[in-house]
């Protein structure tokens, strides 16, 4: 299925309420009928079989997006997430394996919105790792109360999600924190500015210490080039300074005319002098 699949309905333009009335009136497919648009959409590529497919199963997809409701995101944005969702399921059915298609569609559907979630939930990406992903989606519905979760609760759900302990600790941190600007608001408030990271956070761009220790690493850097250059032969000592430490830089052919030999040549000098160069750098 590609992207012109012809769904005619807009949540934006319409209306979540509108979309909702809208897909709960196209009428629910048989067994039969569903089996025979799968195997027109399969076997010839009939988009108009594609899109009953699709139409026909929407109201599933504002049924499952609902469940998602309390992560703070606009449910029509669910709803158009899981409607992608269903568009995939449709072009990946199989007719062939007696399944019906909303219960292989409902897992193409929860995971366009498990994504859709985790990527704007916060600013800031919570859950990067797939035991961090595991945990997004049962922390809420493993507590038992609104405070944090004792030893006891995070020890049951480290084993139930076969996660270690700490992750599901630092999980719950994660999600118990909230997004902070990092310069705060403008709102003549000294003490409320020193909230934001932008009032405790020191700039440590002109920190005396660093910019010695950068001044000291830049000689010790410029030193050991110049002795590893001092082990090269004039000729290769010169195609190097010339080649990558000047600031107008001279080409091979250019080199290759000052010394009377092929831009080839020149060029295996330079290998090789670079080459010994490396060698003395790191030993």
């Amino acid at each position: 299925m590609n992207q012109t699949l012809p769904i005619p309905l807009d949540i934006t333009n319409q209306g979540l309420s509108s979309y909702v009335q809208a897909v709960n009136a196209f009428p629910m497919l048989s067994s039969e009928r569903e089996r025979e648009l799968a195997i027109r959409y399969r076997t010839d590529g009939d988009l108009d079989a594609a899109r009953e497919l699709v139409v026909s199963h929407l109201r599933y997809v504002v049924r499952v997006a609902r469940g998602f409701s309390g992560y703070g995101l606009p449910l029509a944005d669910l709803v158009q997430e899981g409607n992608i969702g269903l568009m995939k399921a449709v072009k990946n059915f199989d007719p062939a394996r007696r399944v019906r298609l909303v219960s292989f569609a409902v897992h193409w559907i929860r995971a366009e919105i498990y994504d859709f979630v985790l990527r704007n939930w916060r600013i800031v990406k919570v859950a990067t790792t797939k035991a961090q992903r595991k945990l997004f989606f049962n922390l809420r519905k493993s507590k038992n109360h609104l405070g944090w979760l004792n030893q006891d609760e995070v020890a049951a759900l480290a084993d139930q999600l076969d996660v270690p302990t700490d992750t599901v600790q630092e999980m719950e941190s994660r999600m118990s924190s909230s997004d902070v600007s990092f310069d705060g608001f403008d709102d003549g408030d000294e003490d409320g500015a020193m909230i934001s990271p932008a009032g405790y956070l020191p700039d440590m761009r002109y920190n005396p210490e660093r910019l010695a220790s950068a001044a000291d690493s830049e000689v010790e850097r410029r030193e050991q080039l110049e002795s590893s250059l001092d082990k090269l032969d004039e000729r290769s000592r010169a195609i190097v300074r010339r080649r990558w430490l000047q600031d107008s830089k001279s080409t091979l052919h250019e080199l290759a005319a000052e010394y009377g030999v092929s831009a080839e040549r020149i060029r295996q000098i330079e290998k090789r002098a670079l080459n010994t160069m490396k060698d003395q750098l790191t030993a």
